[in-house]
C-alpha cells in the first residue's frame, strides 16, 4: 500500500508561494525607491536648470545694463572730446588773430630799427606777409646794410630780395651869387620780403646794429 504525505506537500507550495512573494514585495519595494529617487533626481535636475536659468537671465540683464551705461559714458566722453577739440581750434583762432593783429606792429617796428642813416622809405606794400618796400639812400653800402639788417632781426625770411636799385641824378639847385650847386647822386631801391610771425615769439640771438651809417 503507498501513502503520501499531502501536508508535508502543501507545506512545501506553501513556503515557495511564501518566498515568490517576498521576492515580489522586494521587487516592488526597489522599483518604488528607484522610482522615487528617479523623481528626485528629475526634481533635483529640474530645479537646478531653473537657477541656473535664472542666474542667467539676471547675469543678461546686469550686462545690457552695463553696456547701457558704458554707452551713456562713450557718448559723454566723444562729446567731451568734440568740444575740446573745438576749443582748442578756437584758441588756436584767437591766438592766430591776436598775433595777425600785433604783426603790422612788430613789422613796421623791425623796418624802422633796420633802417640805417641816410636811408629812407618812400612806400611800402603788403599783400599778406610780403612786404615790397621802395625807398632812397645815399649808397649801396646802406642798401646792403639794410637788407642784412632785416634778415638779421629774424622778422623776415631769407632772404630779402633787391628787386631793383638805380642811381637818381641829384637835382640842382642854386647857390650863392647865382652858381649852381649839385648834392650827391641818391640810389633808388626797390626790395622784398616776407615777414614770419615765428620771429614774434623767437627772441633773436643777438640785437642787429645798423651798419653804414653816414654814407659810403
Amino acid at each position: 500500500m503507498i501513502r503520501i504525505n499531502l501536508v508535508a506537500g502543501e507545506r512545501r507550495a506553501a513556503k515557495a508561494t511564501g518566498r515568490t512573494f517576498l521576492i515580489g514585495q522586494k521587487i516592488t519595494v526597489v522599483g518604488s525607491l528607484i522610482l522615487v529617487l528617479t523623481a528626485v533626481l528629475i526634481g533635483w535636475r529640474y530645479w537646478s536648470l531653473t537657477q541656473d536659468k535664472a542666474r542667467l537671465a539676471s547675469d543678461i540683464d546686469a550686462a545690457r545694463r552695463e553696456e547701457a551705461r558704458l554707452s551713456e559714458v562713450l557718448k559723454e566722453v566723444t562729446d567731451f572730446e568734440a568740444r575740446r577739440s573745438l576749443l582748442q581750434q578756437r584758441v588756436a583762432l584767437i591766438d592766430e588773430l591776436r598775433r595777425g593783429q600785433s604783426a603790422p606792429v612788430h613789422m613796421v617796428d623791425q623796418i624802422s630799427r633796420a633802417l640805417p642813416e641816410m636811408t629812407w622809405l618812400t612806400s611800402l606794400k603788403q599783400d599778406g606777409y610780403d612786404v615790397t618796400m621802395e625807398g632812397r639812400c645815399l649808397s649801396l653800402t646802406a642798401l646792403s646794410d639794410f637788407v642784412g639788417n632785416l634778415e638779421a632781426s629774424r622778422y623776415f625770411k631769407r632772404p630779402v630780395e633787391i628787386i631793383d636799385s638805380a642811381v637818381v641824378p641829384a637835382a640842382q639847385s642854386g647857390g650863392r651869387g647865382g652858381q649852381q650847386q649839385q648834392g650827391p647822386d641818391l640810389i633808388r631801391f626797390t626790395i622784398k620780403g616776407s615777414f614770419q610771425m615765428a620771429g614774434i615769439d623767437t627772441k633773436p640771438a643777438s640785437t642787429a646794429k645798423p651798419a653804414g651809417r653816414g654814407g659810403n
